[in-house]
């Protein structure tokens, strides 16, 4: 079962493409901590991801964080192996922690199915959004509704975003 708006945050803590180790304790005095479903060969993710690093970049010094974990079955997808996501990390300069979820907890504690799939907590660690970047996968110009910028904004207004769910659009995880 998915993790559902209102819910607290599950904690985790899991390895990192740096060599530190994170969880939510990490930021505990960000604004509001993102926690994003990802990985390295999912057309989905490659196709937002320059959208969710300029996002981190832009409300970084408003105490927004990003964590970005990824659950999938190395064995199936070689190319999400965690040498992968170090050389991944790496080549886009990722300005969040890219963390490796290897026995696949994390993901069937928070419900994730998908990456992307995004969920977005408050201040504090209740689940604020979950869904998708946007509406528009391939065209970064033809962004209609920005779910996640405009979640952003709610939660830092002190607000309850409009949208506070949306189905989440991208490749499944790789489950073992």
């Amino acid at each position: 079962m998915t993790l559902a708006t209102n819910e607290q945050m599950v904690s985790f803590t899991l390895p990192g493409t740096d060599g530190g180790t994170y969880g939510p304790e990490t930021f505990r005095d960000a604004a509001a901590l993102a926690v994003i479903f990802w990985c390295n060969h999912c057309p989905y993710v490659r196709a937002w991801e320059d959208r969710v690093i300029a996002l981190q970049r832009e409300y970084a010094e408003r105490g927004v964080r990003f964590i970005l974990i990824n659950s999938n079955d190395p064995a199936k997808y070689p190319a999400d192996s965690f040498e992968g996501m170090q050389v991944r990390a790496r080549e886009k300069g990722y300005p969040f922690p890219y963390l490796f979820d290897e026995s696949q907890a994390v993901a069937r504690q928070y419900g994730a199915t998908r990456t992307p799939e995004i969920f977005l907590f408050d201040a504090d660690r209740t689940l604020r959004y979950h869904g998708a970047t946007d509406d528009s996968v391939d065209d970064p110009t033809a962004v209609r509704q920005p779910y996640f910028r405009e979640a952003i904004d709610a939660v830092l207004a002190g607000r309850v975003p409009a949208v506070a769910e949306t189905p989440p659009r991208g490749c499944t995880i790789k489950w073992r």
